[in-house]
């Protein structure tokens, strides 16, 4: 499996299933970063991020947008809800 995929399992109404999640770049196993290059990063990209997150138990993430004149303006940082930081 690839270092951007680990194994989840998902469970819905009893029915429980290991599925590979793709993320774009793992820190440390506690910083998630997705990465995009979008015109304007949408309420959606930001709950892609914050799903995978709590899939994988990571507490911070970073959403990066290329799509910015200056780098750091295009950059949002989530923190996972309950997560001690």
């Amino acid at each position: 499996m690839p270092s951007n995929q680990k194994l989840v399992e998902i469970s819905y109404k009893g029915f429980v299933r290991e599925e590979p999640l793709r993320f774009d770049v793992l820190v440390s196993d506690c910083v998630l970063v997705e990465i995009k290059a979008v015109e304007r990063v949408l309420p959606v990209h930001k709950a892609q991020l914050l799903s995978y997150m709590k899939l994988l138990d990571i507490p911070l993430g970073l959403l990066i947008n290329f799509h910015e004149v200056k780098l750091t303006d295009g950059v949002s940082r989530l923190i996972l809800p309950g997560a001690n930081l």
